[in-house]
């Protein structure tokens, strides 16, 4: 069993304690602790803790200091080879070894070279327990040669062409830095055209005359010495004549359309591409077969150099770089192929093990090359070194079993391949020793509320300890459902909340023994900010006050902080801070800038900012308001899987203060060109942290916004892809319902691209019976919102759950929601069927409900049939139209209303279900009571005489019961139209025919009749007809002795439609032609009275000739005074204002006017009689055309009576035209009213 041995580590108070400090400590926790109070008898093989670079270049004009550092139990001892023999420090003075160190240090500032000392060096720490040994140290001194001398001719070109001015540095250790200046010291500029190569060369693509110059020099900065060495300058002279002529691209570097690059892993590769031409080429690169890497591919020297950040084995292949002006094109093809030096896989880590335990120490590694694997036991090769019968080595690992105390040693892994090697050295310690907590007793924690909490508990032991905890004292073990239990015995309480206060306890139990201690926590609330600074616009010279109220926890004390741009606020007497506020009096414009109230405890902190802002007293001129400028200058930074920081910098708020940005994206791989909204921001931030979404490729835009309005979006930034991930949802709207009775059709809402996280987006389907034992069934699908189960019981309850998934992973685990399979018709129908008739036309029916199960369905309601039974005859001759109600729900009666009185019904009961309905129930026949009777279907008035009227009517169309009698009611109408004493009249049911005798001769008479059952009186029909006049005031009647014809026999279907200022009234006619009608209208409550046709009375003609005879005088003279040349007032004024468009004299100006033809609009006035120009006018009246029965559409005629014509029919026909006989509708002729 392996041994984990944890060291004793500083406290701190757990709101002050990253994470990762304590995840380090797992990692590193397996030495032997070194406290001697504690564990002073314990030992400990050696370990290396420091040591020198493998490659290790010196300055050789200061002392050589190789470093070794080493610890162990007991101290070890050191010693040295060189160049793979033993190293006798004794034997030179000017080599000493530090004290309780290995670390050497050579003096050659005194006497003796650098070079003396050159090789490879390597340490060795040994004490009882085993040896540790260093890497191969490479000592070698740094070089910083001088230029040789060389004689450089001037260059001269003409305007236009290609140079390559050369550099070549001499070879100095490490490599020089090189960069090209004039004998001023200033660096040369450079750009697209002129730029410097890798080598250090500078690459004219071409020269122009301004390039002209005497001081071209090179220069060598070897930093290790800190010396810079020059090269001779090199003159240019570009001749300004006629330029040369313009060329496609060709390379100056490489060479060639191909060549070869080999890098290691983990460097930077740097490809370049620097191109001649004329005009200057542009340089870009691609990938052949793939994509250039995101986030490590960075262009440098204006695209020139491509380099990728920690390359691997996947960046091997073409690269090619294409040069392009507006003659062509050339490409270049560089292959690259990467190596790797071995990097760590698995490091061997060292054991600690008790007697008779078993273990491994495992080495793998890998490169390119594959690296050889070779073991050393304390820095012997394992095959030379002493046999230990619990070792066996299984390349590169070795397997330790029933260790003994002899078995401790200290072993090294090396991997090596051509371009380097690792060596690690890993010890095994064995030991037995009871548990031991090094976490001091009774530390208080302190964490602020909703963050993690990290509970220390330090141990050691050998066999490894179990750590067990416990909250409380009677508390049971605490487990890894609510806590994190880390493996170096720390308990992390991930969001501690109040009630986490208290005492937990940390227990470690091996074979020989246990060892406990307590630690206390305290929850404290989090300091918040309640009341923030906000952003201010004052004017110079006045004062500002910003304002910061905190709210903390009771216990912990803040401590207040004001800042100005994230710096101390300026000494200056102008600013002042109390409690809460800071004010700034006499506010110039050096007071602007961002204030920032920053409250911090011994656990937290928080702050809040606000912008000043200084204007001008009196701005002049006026500001000009808009919107803001966009912003610009977008960028992406602290790049992660789930998050971004996006920066920017705001353009012009046009003198409004911009109140907040608005940030959009757009996923360019699943909808490009759309944007959606990200986030808003206070307007005086210039910096978002962004949460994304896994499997989106993000640009970003941003706007800006103030009290005028929105600015146009930005530039959108550089794309961003996140990495896949599993779906962190699941469809929505699933839902599982029958198509037919053996079916369950499962559907759902998918997710779009945005929400699939991830490529191989697909769905598991599960499902199984709600009330069963059977095991969820499920199926994966993908493309689709549905799917069908089949073979399905009918109507059983299914649970269901969808699932999302993709290449990443499953989505977290579904709620499981209720389905059903498909339904069926009902089997079963309602029984019980009782009828309650509560009234003539009303009826209650009740019935009992059918057995759930029986439904086989969603019970939707109970629906009743009804119709109004037949006798045979009338079956056959006409279809029996039933009637239907649904009641909704699992209802037990129902009321039938709108049924015919005195009629028979029947009526059946079916249970309704979403798949239709169920059998009916038996039939059930009702019969309901009598009702009052409708009005008599007609009335006429037949054979007028001179003391009497002859009545003729047919029955009610719907009697409703037996009728008993009919009541006829009659009064005259007087020459003053009012109306006489009523006349009660009761008449058998069986008669259709009544003659009334002893009347007034030349009388109207109005009757009202209607019928009556033993319920009641049914609705009314009236008439109005007139007894003959004397004889000696009439011509001789045409047929029959003492017989005069009706004047008026019928008038039937009177209707009024009302509006605001007038009427439309109609009805029907049938009687002889040529009559006169009159209108009587009059208010709700007061007297008839009748309207008499002014058109027809003698002093209305009279005035009508005398007004034209006037009219016609004044027209006459007009005429005559025309013709004179004379002028009046309205001649002048047209004269003076011709108007080509002259108005007609308007109606209601006083004057008279022409008459109206039928298209005229016009409405019906109050108080008005009926004139001869058609005009109706309004008096008081207790009666109206409604009470004088129906008639056919009426008109006036052109000397403004009304007329009618019979028509039978009950809509108007189109007029076509001026010829149609018909005549206009009661609309039109209403429409003549004024």
């Amino acid at each position: 069993m392996q041994l984990k041995i944890m060291p004793k580590k500083k406290h701190f108070s757990a709101g002050r304690v990253p994470l990762i400090l304590f995840l380090c400590q797992m990692i590193s926790a397996l030495d032997v602790p070194l406290d001697s109070k504690l564990l002073g008898d314990l030992v400990q093989p050696p370990t290396i803790t420091q040591q020198s670079p493998k490659d290790y270049i010196i300055d050789p004009r200061e002392n050589i200091v190789i470093q070794c550092e080493a610890k162990g139990k007991p101290p070890p001892s050191f010693s040295w080879t060189r160049n793979g023999t033993h190293f006798d420090i004794d034997k030179d003075p000017l080599v000493t070894m530090k004290p309780g160190s290995g670390t050497l240090v050579i003096n050659i500032m005194s006497e003796g070279k650098a070079e003396t000392y050159e090789g490879v060096y390597q340490c060795t720490a040994r004490n009882e327990r085993g040896a540790a040994i260093s890497n191969n140290i490479v000592v070698r001194p740094s070089r910083s040669p001088l230029w040789t001398k060389e004689r450089l001719e001037p260059i001269t070109l003409r305007n236009g062409q290609s140079l390559v001015l050369p550099c070549r540095p001499p070879i100095g250790l490490p490599p020089a830095i090189i960069f090209w200046m004039d004998n001023s010291f200033q660096r040369l500029p450079q750009s697209e055209r002129v730029s410097q190569g890798l080598n250090g060369d500078l690459y004219f693509s071409n020269v122009l005359p301004e390039d002209t110059r005497e001081d071209y020099i090179c220069y060598a900065r070897f930093n290790h010495t800190q010396t810079i060495q020059q090269k001779q300058p090199i003159s240019l002279k570009v001749i300004s004549a006629k330029p040369s002529k313009e060329r496609p691209p060709t390379f100056l570097t490489p060479e060639g359309n191909e060549s070869l690059k080999e890098e290691l892993r983990g460097n930077v590769l740097s490809l370049e591409c620097i191109a001649e031409g004329l005009p200057t080429p542009i340089i870009y690169w691609i990938k052949e077969d793939g994509t250039l890497p995101v986030n490590r591919t960075f262009y440098q020297n204006f695209k020139k150099t491509l380099q990728i950040t920690q390359v691997s084995e996947a960046d091997s292949g073409n690269y090619q770089c294409i040069a392009k002006n507006t003659l062509g094109a050339v490409h270049h093809t560089i292959s690259v192929t990467v190596k790797a030096a071995p990097y760590w896989i698995s490091a061997p880590q060292n054991l600690v093990l008790s007697p008779g335990e078993n273990g491994t120490l495992i080495c793998r590694a890998n490169g390119n090359p594959k690296p050889r694997i070779g073991w050393l036991t304390n820095g012997v090769p394992v095959e030379i070194a002493p046999d230990d019968p619990s070792r066996k080595i299984d390349g590169d690992t070795i397997i330790f079993s029933n260790v003994q105390e002899r078995s401790s040693a200290v072993y090294q892994c090396n991997a090596s391949n051509e371009y380097g090697y690792l060596l690690a050295n890993a010890f095994v310690n064995v030991l037995a020793e009871p548990p031991r907590i090094l976490t001091s007793a009774n530390i208080l924690y302190q964490v602020i509320a909703n963050r993690p909490a990290l509970l220390d508990c330090a141990f050691f032991g050998s066999p490894l300890p179990t750590i067990e905890w416990f909250k409380g004292t009677k508390g049971s073990a605490l487990h890894e459902d609510i806590y994190v239990l880390h493996d170096n015995g720390t308990l992390e309480i991930p969001v501690a909340q109040k009630d986490s206060t208290g005492t937990y306890t940390c227990v470690a139990r091996n074979k020989l023994g246990m060892a406990k201690n307590e630690v206390h926590l305290e929850i404290k609330d989090p300091t918040r900010i309640i009341k923030q600074p906000e952003y201010a616009v004052v004017q110079r010279g006045s004062k500002v006050s910003f304002e910061c109220k905190v709210k903390h926890d009771n216990t912990l004390i803040p401590t207040i902080m004001w800042l100005k741009d994230n710096g101390e606020l300026p000494n200056d007497e102008r600013f002042s801070v109390d409690k809460d506020h800071l004010v700034v009096t006499d506010v110039s414009d050096d007071d602007g800038g961002m204030y920032t109230c920053a409250a911090n405890t011994t656990l937290d902190s928080v702050s809040a900012s606000a912008v000043l802002r200084v204007v001008a007293p009196t701005p002049t001129p006026a500001p000009v308001y808009d919107v803001p400028n966009p912003p610009f200058d977008l960028e992406l930074t602290n790049q992660l899987d789930k998050s971004v920081q996006l920066t920017w910098t705001p353009g012009d708020d046009n003198n409004s203060p911009i109140t907040k940005f608005i940030i959009e994206y757009e996923d360019a791989m699943h909808e490009a060109g759309i944007w959606h909204h990200q986030a808003e921001v206070s307007g005086t931030q210039t910096t978002a942290q962004l949460t994304l979404s896994p499997y989106v490729n993000y640009s970003f835009r941003v706007m800006a916004e103030n009290s005028i309005g929105r600015s146009v979006p930005s530039e959108a930034s550089e794309q961003y892809l996140t990495k896949a991930a599993e779906p962190d949802q699941n469809p929505m709207t699933v839902e599982g319902l029958g198509t037919e009775p053996d079916n369950l059709v499962i559907t759902w809402k998918p997710l779009n691209g945005f929400e699939s996280n991830g490529p191989g987006l697909q769905y598991k389907v599960s499902w199984r019976q709600k009330d069963g034992d059977d095991e969820w069934t499920s199926v994966v699908v993908a493309n689709v919102s549905k799917y069908i189960v089949s073979g399905t019981p009918t109507f059983v309850p299914y649970l269901i759950k969808v699932q999302a998934l993709n290449d990443v992973g499953f989505a977290p685990e579904p709620a499981a929601v209720m389905g059903h399979s498909g339904e069926d018709l009902p089997m079963v129908a309602p029984g019980n069927v009782r009828v309650n008739v509560v009234n003539s036309t009303l009826a209650e029916v009740h019935w009992d409900p059918v057995p759930l199960k029986s439904v086989r369905g969603h019970l939707q309601g109970y629906r009743i049939y009804y119709w109004k039974a037949q006798s045979s005859s009338k079956r056959n001759r006409r279809h029996i139209e039933k009637k239907i109600l649904t009641f909704q729900g699992n209802k037990t009666h129902g009321m039938l209303p709108g049924l015919q009185p005195y009629s028979h019904y029947v009526l059946n009961v079916r249970v309704v279900n979403g798949k239709g309905e169920g059998p009916a129930s038996t039939d059930r026949g009702f019969h309901t009571p009598e009702g009052v009777p409708s009005a008599p279907s007609s009335l006429k008035i037949v054979n007028p005489t001179l003391d009497s009227l002859t009545l003729e009517w047919d029955p009610p169309s719907h009697p409703n019961g037996v009728l008993t009698e009919y009541t006829l009611r009659y009064q005259p109408i007087n020459s003053t139209h009012e109306l006489g004493p009523l006349v009660d009249l009761k008449i058998p049911a069986n008669k259709t025919r009544w003659t009334l005798n002893h009347l007034n001769f030349s009388t109207r008479y109005k009757f009202y009749f209607y019928a009556q059952t033993s319920v009641g009186s049914g609705s009314q029909i009236t008439e109005e007809a007139i007894t003959t006049v004397d004889e000696a005031g009439i011509l001789p009647p045409d047929v029959g002795a003492g017989k005069v014809r009706a004047v008026n026999p019928r008038i039937s279907n009177l209707t009024a439609a009302a509006a605001e200022t007038y009427a439309n009234i109609s009805w029907e006619y049938e009687g002889p032609e040529h009559v006169k009608f009159y209108v009587e209208y009059g208010v709700a409550g007061t007297m008839a009275s009748r309207q008499v046709d002014i058109a027809t009375q003698g002093w209305f003609i009279g005035l009508m000739c005398a007004v034209a005879l006037l009219i016609l005088i004044l027209l006459i003279v007009c005429f005559i005074r025309r013709n004179k040349g004379g002028k009046y007032p309205v001649k002048e004024k047209e004269d003076a204002h011709a108007d080509p468009e002259i108005q007609p004299m308007k109606e209601d100006d006083g004057t008279f006017g022409e008459y109206s033809d039928a298209e005229d609009h016009k409405p019906l006035k109050k108080g008005s009689r009926t004139p001869s120009d058609r005009t109706v006018k309004k008096e008081d009246s207790d009666d109206s055309l409604v009470d004088y029965g129906e008639g056919v559409n009426g008109q006036f005629n052109e000397d403004g009576s009304f007329i009618g014509q019979y028509s039978g029919k009950k809509e108007k026909e189109p007029a076509e035209g001026n010829e149609s006989s018909e005549a206009p509708s009661p609309v039109n002729a209403m429409n003549s009213f004024v």
